[in-house]
Protein backbone atom coordinates (compact mmCIF):
# COMPACT_ATOMS: atom_id res chain seq x y z
CA UNK A 1 0.00 0.00 0.00
CA UNK A 2 1.51 3.08 -1.17
CA UNK A 3 0.81 6.94 0.75
CA UNK A 4 0.59 9.70 -0.85
CA UNK A 5 1.44 13.37 0.65
CA UNK A 6 -2.03 15.17 0.85
CA UNK A 7 -0.78 19.02 1.22
CA UNK A 8 -4.18 19.81 1.97
CA UNK A 9 -4.85 16.88 5.44
CA UNK A 10 -1.13 18.03 6.38
CA UNK A 11 -2.42 21.98 6.80
CA UNK A 12 -5.46 20.50 8.15
CA UNK A 13 -4.36 18.32 10.89
CA UNK A 14 -1.16 21.22 11.36
CA UNK A 15 -3.53 23.61 12.59
CA UNK A 16 -5.84 21.39 14.49
CA UNK A 17 -3.08 20.70 16.61
CA UNK A 18 -1.66 24.35 16.89
CA UNK A 19 -5.39 25.00 17.56
CA UNK A 20 -5.49 22.54 20.43
CA UNK A 21 -2.31 23.53 21.88
CA UNK A 22 -3.21 27.07 21.79
CA UNK A 23 -6.97 26.20 23.82
CA UNK A 24 -4.56 24.42 26.32
CA UNK A 25 -2.37 27.21 26.82
CA UNK A 26 -5.16 29.80 27.21
CA UNK A 27 -7.55 27.14 29.38
CA UNK A 28 -3.89 26.69 31.89
CA UNK A 29 -3.55 30.09 31.97
CA UNK A 30 -7.15 30.68 33.40
CA UNK A 31 -6.75 28.05 35.71
CA UNK A 32 -3.56 29.81 37.41
CA UNK A 33 -5.52 33.51 36.73
CA UNK A 34 -8.41 31.66 39.01
CA UNK A 35 -6.25 30.23 41.21
CA UNK A 36 -4.22 33.81 42.10
CA UNK A 37 -7.26 35.39 42.43
CA UNK A 38 -8.33 32.73 44.81
CA UNK A 39 -5.59 33.28 46.96
CA UNK A 40 -6.06 36.72 47.22
CA UNK A 41 -9.58 36.24 48.57
CA UNK A 42 -8.29 33.92 51.13
CA UNK A 43 -10.86 32.03 53.18
CA UNK A 44 -13.56 34.42 52.84
CA UNK A 45 -17.07 32.99 51.30
CA UNK A 46 -17.81 34.08 47.59
CA UNK A 47 -21.79 34.80 47.29
CA UNK A 48 -23.59 34.74 44.16
CA UNK A 49 -26.43 35.47 42.91
CA UNK A 50 -28.97 33.51 41.37
CA UNK A 51 -28.18 33.85 37.51
CA UNK A 52 -23.83 33.55 38.45
CA UNK A 53 -25.28 29.92 39.88
CA UNK A 54 -27.34 29.15 37.12
CA UNK A 55 -24.26 29.80 34.84
CA UNK A 56 -21.74 27.83 36.70
CA UNK A 57 -24.15 24.94 37.09
CA UNK A 58 -25.29 24.63 33.49
CA UNK A 59 -21.12 25.21 32.49
CA UNK A 60 -20.02 22.70 35.40
CA UNK A 61 -22.67 19.54 34.53
CA UNK A 62 -21.33 19.82 30.91
CA UNK A 63 -17.69 19.21 32.39
CA UNK A 64 -18.59 16.33 34.47
CA UNK A 65 -17.12 15.74 38.08
CA UNK A 66 -13.80 14.49 37.54
CA UNK A 67 -12.45 17.82 35.53
CA UNK A 68 -14.63 19.17 37.90
CA UNK A 69 -12.60 18.40 40.85
CA UNK A 70 -9.27 18.83 39.08
CA UNK A 71 -10.30 22.72 37.70
CA UNK A 72 -12.78 24.00 40.14
CA UNK A 73 -11.46 26.09 42.75
CA UNK A 74 -14.00 28.86 43.34
CA UNK A 75 -16.80 26.58 44.27
CA UNK A 76 -17.16 22.46 45.05
CA UNK A 77 -18.07 19.82 42.20
CA UNK A 78 -21.12 19.00 44.73
CA UNK A 79 -22.02 22.47 45.28
CA UNK A 80 -22.19 22.92 41.66
CA UNK A 81 -24.22 19.55 40.78
CA UNK A 82 -26.45 20.24 43.93
CA UNK A 83 -27.09 24.17 42.38
CA UNK A 84 -27.90 21.83 38.89
CA UNK A 85 -29.96 19.63 40.61
CA UNK A 86 -32.21 22.06 42.12
CA UNK A 87 -32.38 24.36 38.54
CA UNK A 88 -33.81 20.86 37.04
CA UNK A 89 -36.16 20.65 40.25
CA UNK A 90 -37.37 24.28 39.50
CA UNK A 91 -37.75 23.30 35.51
CA UNK A 92 -40.52 20.79 36.07
CA UNK A 93 -42.44 21.77 39.10
CA UNK A 94 -45.58 22.27 37.49
CA UNK A 95 -45.67 25.73 38.14
CA UNK A 96 -46.35 27.30 34.61
CA UNK A 97 -49.11 24.21 34.32
CA UNK A 98 -51.17 25.17 31.49
CA UNK A 99 -55.02 26.46 32.07
CA UNK A 100 -57.57 23.53 31.05
CA UNK A 101 -59.63 23.91 27.78
CA UNK A 102 -59.62 26.19 24.79
CA UNK A 103 -58.09 29.45 25.35
CA UNK A 104 -60.87 32.61 25.94
CA UNK A 105 -61.50 34.99 22.84
CA UNK A 106 -59.09 37.84 22.35
CA UNK A 107 -60.46 40.37 24.19
CA UNK A 108 -60.23 43.30 21.47
CA UNK A 109 -62.76 40.83 19.31
CA UNK A 110 -64.99 40.42 22.52
CA UNK A 111 -65.28 44.14 22.92
CA UNK A 112 -66.29 44.55 19.42
CA UNK A 113 -68.68 41.91 19.56
CA UNK A 114 -70.29 43.52 22.65
CA UNK A 115 -69.81 46.76 21.02
CA UNK A 116 -71.95 45.53 17.71
CA UNK A 117 -74.77 43.93 19.97
CA UNK A 118 -75.24 46.99 22.00
CA UNK A 119 -75.14 49.24 18.63
CA UNK A 120 -77.21 47.66 16.94
CA UNK A 121 -80.13 45.73 19.50
CA UNK A 122 -81.84 43.89 16.38
CA UNK A 123 -78.85 41.84 15.49
CA UNK A 124 -78.87 38.12 16.33
CA UNK A 125 -75.97 36.05 17.09
CA UNK A 126 -75.64 34.96 13.86
CA UNK A 127 -75.84 38.55 12.28
CA UNK A 128 -72.97 39.82 14.17
CA UNK A 129 -71.33 36.58 13.41
CA UNK A 130 -71.71 37.58 9.79
CA UNK A 131 -70.74 40.90 10.12
CA UNK A 132 -67.26 39.75 11.98
CA UNK A 133 -66.85 37.49 9.38
CA UNK A 134 -67.05 40.46 6.90
CA UNK A 135 -63.87 41.87 8.65
CA UNK A 136 -62.10 38.77 8.72
CA UNK A 137 -62.95 37.72 12.29
CA UNK A 138 -64.21 33.47 11.94
CA UNK A 139 -66.32 33.11 15.41
CA UNK A 140 -69.30 30.80 15.93
CA UNK A 141 -72.34 32.04 16.84
CA UNK A 142 -72.12 30.06 20.11
CA UNK A 143 -68.77 31.97 21.38
CA UNK A 144 -70.78 35.23 20.37
CA UNK A 145 -73.58 33.84 22.53
CA UNK A 146 -70.73 32.86 25.27
CA UNK A 147 -69.22 36.33 24.74
CA UNK A 148 -72.23 38.44 25.22
CA UNK A 149 -73.43 35.77 28.34
CA UNK A 150 -70.26 36.95 30.28
CA UNK A 151 -70.43 40.45 29.97
CA UNK A 152 -74.63 40.08 30.57
CA UNK A 153 -76.11 41.24 27.07
CA UNK A 154 -79.59 39.57 26.38
CA UNK A 155 -80.64 37.83 23.43
CA UNK A 156 -81.93 39.49 20.39
CA UNK A 157 -85.74 39.32 21.15
CA UNK A 158 -85.12 40.65 24.73
CA UNK A 159 -82.85 43.42 23.71
CA UNK A 160 -85.22 44.65 21.11
CA UNK A 161 -88.24 45.40 24.56
CA UNK A 162 -86.10 47.56 26.49
CA UNK A 163 -86.83 50.87 26.19
CA UNK A 164 -84.87 54.16 27.12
Amino acid sequence: MQTTFDPFSFLVTSIAGWMNQHQHHVINYLIEENRVLREQIGNRRLRFNDDQRRRLAVKGKKLGRKILAQVATVVAPETLFAWHRKLIANKYDGSARRSVGRPRTAADIAALVTRMAEDNRDWGYRRIQGALANLGHLLTHNTIADILRRHGIEPTPKRIRKTT
